[in-house]
């Protein structure tokens, strides 16, 4: 039977789920109607944000394998059971950066550490490329800064998203679909829609070589069966000509749960860099 890893990696390019682990939020002065975000430890600030239809949940075994630093875990709205709130109507990439940039500034956190899953990733990048003077080095796990290209497509072709979304009956049958690929059903199928779409419009490639923030990016080396490893580590290369590149064997799309060991080892050396 050929390992689940490598089906998440085949059948979705992984967004995938944990469920939404129950914490109060960070501050009780932060108040917003597109996340929330919990503080865990002491030590430097690391801001983690999670992929599409995930929750924070997926950062547990990280935070528990480093000790000594002050995790930031925003949840986003919509995602693993939190309320839609504003993230319902609208934009969701764009207006979530602006609220993780607002959540630092009124935390009083000086250019923290930001890692970004997937999704996550996109977010770190543009909060990189916004708000250079709010965090300080980045990482990016397993996204391409034109998540489509990742699929061999162009980020222009809207129409892909609008037949997947008709042919799947519309945003409710989207997320029942994600969530047969290991999505979180839990999460509000207008966020979901909404978020998948931007994420396959977005080509933030023009701009990275702009980003000030040291870059590492970590990403999932496939086997020979699934992809040539070759043309993945060259395109992650083209991608992010300046960025510290990781590759990890074994791995699917959700790293820090495929390998947790290697991920915190990984992790360690950015945060110590």
């Amino acid at each position: 039977m050929r390992d689940a890893r490598i089906d998440r990696r085949r059948l979705l390019a992984g967004f995938a789920a944990m469920p939404l682990l129950a914490a109060a939020p960070a501050r009780a002065t932060f108040t917003s109607a597109r996340l929330t975000v919990t503080v865990r430890g002491a030590g430097p600030d690391v801001v983690l944000v999670h992929g599409l239809n995930s929750s924070r949940a997926v950062w547990n075994g990280l935070v528990a394998a480093l000790p000594g630093v002050r995790w930031h875990l925003v949840q986003i709205a919509g995602f693993g059971g939190l309320a839609a709130g504003a993230n319902a109507n609208g934009a969701v990439l764009g207006p979530v950066t602006a609220e993780i940039a607002r959540y630092c500034a009124e935390a009083g956190l000086r250019r923290p550490a930001v890692i970004g899953h997937s999704m996550g990733g996109i977010i770190a990048l543009m909060l990189g490329l916004r708000f250079p003077a709010v965090s300080g080095r980045l990482m990016v796990v397993d996204i391409l800064p034109a998540p489509a290209r990742g699929f061999g497509l162009d980020p222009s072709m809207r129409e892909l998203f609008d037949g997947l979304q008709a042919a799947f009956g519309g945003q409710r049958g989207m997320a029942a679909l994600m969530g047969l690929f290991g999505g979180d059903t839990a999460s509000d199928s207008r966020v979901s829609a909404t978020a998948l779409r931007e994420l396959a419009e977005t080509d933030l490639g023009p701009a990275i070589t702009r980003l000030a923030a040291p870059l590492t990016v970590v990403y999932a080396e496939p086997p020979p069966d699934i992809a040539d490893p070759r043309r993945v580590v060259s395109g992650y290369r083209a991608a992010y000509p300046r960025a510290t590149l990781v590759g990890v064997a074994g791995a699917g799309h959700m790293i820090m749960l495929d390998e947790p060991v290697r991920f915190a080892n990984i992790t360690k050396t950015f945060l110590s860099g």
